[in-house]
């Protein structure tokens, strides 16, 4: 007897895989078009979020260089932004956009916002239950074939990734509300002519498509272990 058989409910993965592939293509292709675009006023992504943080008077968050591309996050522990090289020091649209939508986040946790609160409470179980979940669900599975009953063992490693699910979920009101913010906070300043807040709202509505890419994938992937495994109990 095979340890594991097709199931119908695998076809799930594929349309995830899909819409997953053409998001970071959506993504990297967005992203070069803008990145080619400097700003009239050639604004560098550290320009613009000093002057966010100024704006806001946010005095308490700190703005470095990470290496890579797309590697741009807010890190609300040690309250740091880390801008890649190409936005820190780029003065392209795409540069601004991504420095504006990190700022976001900053100012999502400067207001207390809720979503963020919630996501930051949930992420270290969310974490666990990401790195965990498989390996109990293949272990569950092993011993089953052994003879030894571990339906349990499944159930655990399912609950588990419903927590990082739930992360993913999480996430997007997160993703989506530092976008607005970032487009408004750009708008209200005048910094930008019309057309260059048009392509900051296209290459981070195109980084918004990654989220629900995650999300979606997870979602579906959690579906099909329920069929799978809650069926065979």
């Amino acid at each position: 007897m095979p340890i594991y058989m097709f199931h119908p409910a695998d076809l799930l993965i594929i349309p995830a895989a899909l819409f997953a592939i053409w998001a970071q293509l959506k993504v990297k292709s967005t992203y070069q078009k803008y990145a080619s675009i400097p700003t009239q006023r050639r604004i560098t992504g550290f320009d613009i979020a000093r002057w966010i943080l100024q704006r806001e008077n946010i005095n308490n968050v700190d703005i470095e260089v990470t290496e890579g591309e797309l590697t741009d996050h807010y890190d609300p522990i040690s309250k740091k932004v880390r801008l890649s090289e190409p936005v820190y020091y780029g003065d392209s649209i795409a540069s601004v956009g991504i420095s504006a939508h990190e700022l976001g986040h900053v100012i999502q946790h400067a207001r207390s916002y809720a979503p963020m609160q919630v996501r930051q409470l949930i992420y270290p179980v969310s974490s666990l239950g990401s790195n965990l979940a498989f390996p109990l669900i293949i272990l569950g599975i092993l011993l089953t074939y052994f003879g030894i009953h571990a339906q349990w063992l499944i159930n655990v490693g399912i609950y588990m990734f419903s927590l990082a699910v739930l992360f993913t979920v999480v996430t997007l009101p997160v993703e989506f509300n530092a976008s607005k913010r970032a487009i408004k906070i750009l708008s209200d300043g005048r910094l930008l002519t019309e057309e260059e807040l048009d392509g900051v709202h296209a290459v981070l509505s195109a980084a918004a498509l990654t989220y629900v890419a995650a999300a979606a994938t997870a979602i579906l992937q959690l579906i099909r272990l329920l069929i799978i495994f809650r069926g065979r109990e």
